[in-house]
């Protein structure tokens, strides 16, 4: 086992490694992790998750719809479609490197999670094993390498067995008995296809490295009647596998090699798994990957997210800041968000409308191409009246239409800060047709169909300007419709009768129209943006004069008018989002702003259990109903959990009011590595200390356990709070705006940014021990401006040094 004192935040089960790149679990003696740790791998077209256990699925194409084996998201027995096996064949003992299916309680199983990869290690009555497991960027394959040494002293006679259960499309219940296998008379390799998809279907393939020797598709032969992973029949009985392969079977592919091994002697063996789309592909891909350099290719991947991650680092007094920062948050955004969009609590292969736009936003320093691809793409699932799908299935375009009613604002809040942070003004000139299909019936909150292409199309500009124009409805507070949902989707009840109004979409609504008011006067569209400014102003007027509740600003209003978030409310007296974006927009009144956020504060911060729920207290049996928030038991997720998200949004709130200390402070609680310092922790935190939970819970029986991981939102906006808002770093254009809100107690820390070819070493000192405000600022020994903060930014290939005084 790895030296734990060499471990970041060891906790009993597991810590960084000193780089903070790689989180190592150790396993001893029968010890489990608290719930199913993953790790997300993939590429934009492939991937697959692992757990710390070994449990895994892969897919190709997208996460949901082509599943090439089982998903899986049951926490007790974590099962798995995909097994490396070993067998003693002198013993029949069955082990392999990972902790499940076959666990023996008297070893150690190290599981290493880093940015692309997963490692495990085990070592079994003198046998070490050492898997490798990583999707190359360029390819739709999962690459499996497990090198075994014999460290027993004697020779030793072992089988070498990979399996997995075929899914090739959305579930085994509906696709097993479609599923047909084949060997390969090329390469040796088995084939799988799902016949029910057509001519068109993908071929999945799986290879021993070209070292099989035995094979099978039919799992009734490999598991047996009434047989387990754990000891799978055609293992337990020591027989060659039989070579049945073909439809109408229980589909699998079993891969079988025998092994002697001297002592002291070692064997590397590479298991593929992938698709291609025909089997010719297949057979290329196979012979490509045979032969490959893996240990070249696994550098190119660990060497393509390096590259990525460090467009950012920081060094400050906060060693778990610094490495949430430094990669996990923006890896999770990444792989998981955009690429993968499946984790183990969820498994759409959909994008959301709302949430990927958000996602790519964190991307905008590191990969701004990214991010406007994704802005290009979500305005391509807009129709011709101005809504959206709130989400939609790439490979086929169905989607659901709802009257959520944030969905749409996204868009140009979006395109605008993608604008202010890239200036590529260009993007608004992409010409993108709009959707066409059924508007929704009177009494229809959503509909999932297939639209078609309209012959409309239209400039990024005027889908913007669309989606805007057709949110300026207001109820009789002079607020806008929250409609089936705002940002919070739980509050599907609030609006069903199209009365109901939404204070935070308020804010949010005015911040986006007066950002996106100056493009419309850039394009002489002069009455657009006169009218969005007069909107804006009336917002702002109802919000005060119908928003504010004495202490705080409310959060909505039922269609009957009965407030949510108000001192008269018994459930939901406060809640948190109305709150910080009182702040956020720049909208609520000085005084006012501050006093909501003393209220977050002192209400919704419960500092001895380690949360911020989003609302307090949860809706139980409140009348008139919020709609399905109310069906979550108390302090789950949106109902009066910490609903991550939020939390990264007062973290915001806070740096803007100039309270460092504070926005310090709840980002640390926010922090998961934070929730996991202790085995007992750990224990009652249950999720992965190394990627943002969704939700924390607030009640009892359950105060403090992380909920949904990986496949959130949080993510994004915790790395944009921590970089742009604490640290103040905020690119824009070829300008750098430097706007720190630091806690007091830090007296110095760095930013590295690299611009294109360029680097600047920033160099941040705090001698007086002050939250924020600049009292020198120099670039190269050069004095600038320290008032208003700002570095100009060149491409020159050099390396620049920043020096920042606060005071």
């Amino acid at each position: 086992a790895p030296d734990v004192t060499k471990l970041e935040f060891f906790n009993g089960l597991g810590g960084f490694t000193a780089d903070g790149d790689e989180y190592v679990t150790i396993l001893r003696d029968g010890q489990s992790t608290p719930a199913p740790w993953i790790n997300v791998i993939a590429n934009p077209v492939f991937g697959f998750q692992v757990s710390t256990d070994g449990s895994g699925s892969t897919w190709s194409g997208n996460s949901r719809e082509n599943r090439l084996t089982p998903w899986s998201n049951d926490p007790v027995s974590d099962r798995s479609g995909e097994v490396l096996y070993l067998r003693d064949d002198d013993t029949g003992n069955l082990f392999g490197p990972t902790a499940l299916p076959v666990r023996h309680k008297n070893g150690v199983y190290v599981a290493r999670h880093g940015r692309g990869y997963s490692r495990f290690e085990h070592t079994h009555h003198g046998i070490a094993l050492d898997l490798l497991q990583f999707v190359p960027g360029d390819a739709s394959i999962k690459i499996s390498r497990l090198r075994i040494r014999n460290m027993s002293g004697r020779t030793r006679h072992l089988t070498l067995t990979a399996y997995v259960e075929w899914v090739l499309g959305t579930s085994r219940t509906e696709t097993a008995q479609f599923v047909s296998t084949e060997m390969d008379s090329v390469t040796g390799g088995m084939l799988a296809r799902n016949l029910s998809s057509g001519a068109g279907a993908g071929v999945a393939f799986i290879d021993l490295g070209g070292r099989q020797t035995s094979w099978t598709g039919n799992r009734m032969e490999f598991i047996g009647r009434n047989g387990t992973l754990e000891r799978p029949a055609a293992l337990v009985r020591r027989a060659a596998l039989s070579g049945r392969t073909g439809a109408g079977l229980d589909p699998c592919g079993a891969l079988q090699k025998s092994l002697v091994l001297k002592s002291n002697s070692s064997i590397e063996l590479v298991w593929l798994l992938g698709e291609a789309s025909t089997t010719n592909e297949a057979q290329a891909m196979i012979k490509r990957w045979r032969g490959a350099d893996i240990d070249g290719a696994m550098q190119t991947v660990r060497g393509a997210w390096k590259d990525l991650l460090d467009t950012v680092k920081v060094k400050t007094p906060d060693r778990a800041f610094d490495i949430m920062l430094n990669g996990w948050l923006l890896y999770q955004t990444l792989a998981c968000r955009l690429w993968a969009r499946s984790a183990f609590y969820q498994a759409s292969g959909a994008y959301g409308f709302r949430d990927q736009l958000q996602d790519s936003m964190a991307l905008l320093i590191a990969r701004p191409a990214l991010a406007r691809e994704q802005l290009l793409r979500a305005a391509g699932r807009q129709f011709i009246e101005g809504d959206v799908q709130h989400w939609w299935l790439p490979q086929t375009g169905r989607g659901v239409r709802t009257r959520v009613s944030d969905d749409r604002i996204w868009l140009g809040y979006c395109v605008a800060h993608y604008i202010k942070v890239t200036a590529d003004e260009a993007v608004l000139e992409e010409i993108l047709p709009f959707l066409d299909g059924p508007a929704l019936l009177v009494g229809e909150s959503d509909s999932f169909f297939l639209p078609t292409t309209s012959d409309e199309s239209a400039t990024l500009f005027e889908h913007c300007a669309r989606a805007l124009d057709g949110a300026l409805a207001v109820g009789v507070h002079g607020l806008p419709l929250i409609g089936s949902g705002d940002w919070n989707d739980g509050m599907n009840e609030v609006g069903a009768q199209g009365r109901g109004e939404s204070i935070w979409l308020g804010w949010f609504l005015h911040l986006v129209l007066l950002e996106f008011a100056p493009s419309a006067d850039a394009r002489g569209e002069h009455v657009r943006a006169e009218s969005w400014r007069k909107h804006a102003a009336a917002l702002r007027t109802s919000l005060e004069q119908n928003g504010w509740d004495g202490d705080w600003y409310r959060r909505a209003y039922f269609d009957d008018g009965t407030p949510i978030g108000s001192a008269t409310n018994s459930e939901c007296r406060i809640d948190s989002i109305a709150q910080s974006w009182s702040v956020i927009s720049g909208a609520a009144d000085p005084v006012r702003a501050a006093k909501a956020m003393a209220a977050v504060d002192r209400y919704l911060v419960r500092r001895k259990d380690a949360v911020m729920p989003l609302l307090t207290p949860p809706f139980s049996r409140s009348m008139p109903d919020p709609g399905y928030i109310q069906a979550y038991p108390p302090g789950i997720r949106e109902n009066g959990g910490q609903y991550t998200h939020a939390c990264a949004w007062a973290v915001i709130a806070f740096a803007k009011l100039g309270d460092g200390d504070k926005a310090a402070e709840l980002y640390s609680l926010l922090n998961p590595i934070n929730h996991a310092h202790t085995y007992n922790d750990a224990l009652r935190y249950k999720v992965e200390p190394y990627v943002v939970a969704a939700d924390v819970y607030s009640e009892t029986p359950h105060v403090g356990r992380g909920g949904w991981t990986w496949y959130t939102g949080s993510a994004a906006w915790a790395y944009r709070a921590g970089l742009e808002w604490i640290l103040g770093c905020r690119v824009q254009g070829a300008t750098l705006l430097l706007d720190p809100c630091v806690p007091r107690s830090w007296t110095e820390f760095q930013v590295s940014l690299r611009y294109h070819g360029t680097h600047y070493e920033l160099a941040f000192e705090n001698p007086d021990r002050v939250s924020k405000g600049l009292v020198a600022l120099t670039l190269d020994g050069t004095d600038l401006e320290a008032s208003t903060g700002l570095v100009l930014l060149v491409d020159d290939g050099a390396t620049h040094q920043v020096r920042v005084v606060l005071g």
